[in-house]
């Protein structure tokens, strides 16, 4: 397991971050080709095994709806604690990932460091942007249950602002409101879940509610929102108007690499933490794509070890702006 805590989070160099990732990423490669069956036969029928490679677009990578077909573990069944699914998808149409205690672990604390550079290390009052039965399975989580549980870890006396039947709950957004009145407060949802059953339910009923102390971190059914032609700027412009909240940072990432999220900064672009990495590469060639360059977006990841998800081509579209000169002051490659 890395040490997590020893490593600055946003302050590497991407020359530096590359020799480090590729280090880790050699070494998961072997250990799930030696510990997964099922990833070996993939990796050997797309002629991708070696003992090592000497570049990030060298390691062998993994088409993200795969997960949708295969069990993929690297562990042995019995030391699995927890199941999560993807999320928007029923039946058998979902990607299934494995943990064990030391990859959960892992999620964690990697989530943690990315979070404490935002947010700071103190735990502030949370409200959820959901309904408290989201949570209640505990041993198999979808992408919404395994986010909100992932947040949690951040806040206290953590309050869910919709009705099971997702309306809002008035009464009880305004009680958190007037209870922690003057202080900083963490909110949390899936910003389509934010966009319809928050936001356009405030602006029919022309209510608004004072959250201008509120950092607000929202990710995931952007598909939904652009059918409706709503982008970014509209999305954070409704959410002033209705909740005076100024301080809205996206995040992009998915439940095939939980723990391993791109955070959107101040100037608006997704940054790539210490513990993983993006590359874009060609739709139809799947070559790497130079920087300004449109593409499908690979991740790399180091949490991922129960399970062979440390590197996978997903079907997202993305671009990479620059390395380390973002306005922000982040150092790595940031991306939208």
């Amino acid at each position: 397991m890395i040490d997590v805590n020893s490593i600055p989070v946003y302050e590497m160099k991407n020359t530096e971050k590359d020799d480090f990732m590729l280090n880790h990423l050699n070494s998961l490669t072997q250990y799930h080709l030696n510990n997964c069956v099922e990833y070996k036969t993939l990796m050997q029928k797309f002629g991708s095994i070696n003992s090592s490679y000497s570049s990030l677009f060298d390691i062998p990578f993994l088409p993200v709806r795969l997960f949708k077909s295969f069990n993929l573990m690297s562990v042995l069944k019995e030391d699995i604690v927890k199941t999560m699914t993807s999320s928007g998808t029923t039946g058998q149409n979902v990607s299934k990932i494995f943990l064990d205690k030391e990859t959960s672990a892992l999620q964690i604390k990697v989530l943690s460091k990315i979070m404490a550079n935002f947010i700071g290390k103190t735990r502030v009052p949370m409200l959820v942007i959901d309904t408290k039965t989201i949570i209640s399975n505990r041993e198999m989580f979808s992408a919404r249950t395994a986010g909100i549980r992932g947040f949690s870890i951040f806040g206290r006396d953590v309050e869910f602002a919709l009705n099971d039947n997702m309306s809002i709950n008035y009464k009880q957004v305004k009680n958190f409101i007037n209870k922690y009145q003057g202080e900083n407060i963490l909110i949390f949802g899936f910003t389509f879940i934010i966009w319809k059953h928050f936001i356009q339910e405030l602006e029919k009923n022309k209510k608004s509610v004072n959250l201008s102390k509120a950092t607000l971190f929202h990710g995931g059914g952007w598909k939904q929102l652009e059918s409706e032609s709503v982008d970014t700027f509209e999305f954070k412009k409704r959410i002033i108007d209705s909740t005076q909240i100024s301080k809205v940072h996206n995040y992009y990432g998915m439940v095939e690499q939980t723990g391993s999220i791109y955070v959107e900064c101040e100037m608006g672009f997704f940054h790539a933490p210490s513990f993983s990495d993006v590359i874009i590469r060609n739709h139809k060639t799947h070559k790497p794509e130079k920087n300004g360059s449109k593409g499908l977006i690979q991740l790399l990841s180091l949490i991922p070890k129960s399970y062979p998800g440390h590197s996978i081509l997903t079907e997202d579209l993305g671009t990479i702006y620059g390395v380390d000169n973002c306005k922000c002051g982040r150092k790595g490659k940031y991306f939208k």
